[in-house]
């Protein structure tokens, strides 16, 4: 008999989904407060702990709350035990995640945190556990049962305690007032980040890259710029450097097609010149550059790139874009 491989994976899917919304049914308003308020005045970092599976999730949670505008670390309870307490100060904040609430490593360090006067958060399974007693704000993330058929792996657990986890640390994000542009600082190599980070100064071909042309030049000494700088283009400038036209390679197979053999040598950059050529500055952002040359009726592949006072500092293309990533 065959088996319906998804209809299992979506109840799965739903056994946790159901979990985690039997939790946020059930949060405790006042002790949600209380770790809302205490993590937000925290002054130093954010330690998360766990073992096992809690302790992954721990790590996930650290990470989330660092990438959001908290300053968190995941230490491992046996290594706190080891040395690692050393990394805690008066200022920080403990989450420890514990389906049971007994985990032996975690009830050792509790000593320890109430010496230096740190507050402890705890997810926890188990609200009758040592831990929920000896903790300073308790959030229940206990489930009936697991996803696992044998209520063994856990599962449903583990999903309560990360969303809860991240629940926290996006309402702390939202209470801090971060932006998109001081989310993707924290995230300078993904689409996200680039796109709200990454300029056209960053990409564009200045200096020697970007060799320029008088207006009086002739169209061989065009062919010859086009060719040195290799970017399909030529940024015609006058003797303040600043931007009067542009040249590209379609322009001059355009002026070869129109003219003839003779006039070819009489024809000076000025004749076939986009005059008023699309410009960037160097401060603007990479993405804002591509849809400006895609979001045309006439796709264009590349832009000089110019000072507020004219002056051309350089060119960038399509291809530097769309190469970068975003």
């Amino acid at each position: 008999m065959q088996h319906d491989h998804v209809a299992e994976v979506r109840r799965f899917l739903t056994l946790e989904a159901e979990a985690i919304a039997r939790t946020a049914a059930r949060l405790d308003q006042p002790s949600v407060e209380s770790a809302i308020a205490l993590l937000s005045a925290c002054r130093g970092k954010v330690i998360t702990t766990g073992i096992g599976k809690s302790g992954n999730i721990a790590q996930k949670v650290a990470a989330t709350m660092t990438s959001t505008g908290t300053p968190a670390l995941y230490l491992h309870p046996s290594d706190a035990l080891h040395g690692g307490l050393g990394m805690v100060g008066p200022d920080d904040v403990v989450i420890a995640i514990s389906n049971s609430g007994e985990t032996d490593e975690i009830i050792a360090m509790l000593p320890s945190l109430k010496r230096r006067n740190v507050p402890v958060i705890a997810i926890l399974g188990d609200l009758a556990s040592t831990l929920a007693r000896r903790a300073d704000v308790v959030l229940d993330a206990s489930v009936d049962k697991e996803a696992c058929p044998f209520n063994l792996a856990p599962t449903a657990s583990t999903s309560v305690a990360l969303a809860l986890g991240d629940a926290l640390a996006l309402t702390l994000m939202q209470l801090k007032g971060l932006t998109p542009e001081e989310f993707a600082l924290n995230h300078p190599a993904g689409r996200l980040g680039k796109r709200l980070t990454l300029r056209v100064g960053d990409l564009m071909h200045s200096g020697e890259q970007n060799p320029t042309i008088g207006p009086d030049a002739t169209l061989l000494d065009a062919v010859r710029a086009i060719t040195r700088g290799g970017l399909g283009a030529v940024n015609v400038v006058d003797e303040r450097r600043r931007l009067i036209g542009l040249i590209t390679d379609g322009d001059l197979r355009r002026a070869f097609e129109r003219s003839h053999l003779a006039d070819l040598a009489a024809l000076r950059c000025s004749a076939v010149m986009t005059r008023t050529p699309v410009v960037v500055s160097p401060a603007t952002l990479a993405y804002d550059a591509l849809r400006l040359m895609e979001d045309r009726p006439s796709q264009i592949s590349v832009l000089p790139v110019v000072e507020a006072d004219g002056t051309c500092i350089g060119l960038i293309r399509l291809h530097d874009i769309v190469r970068s990533g975003l």
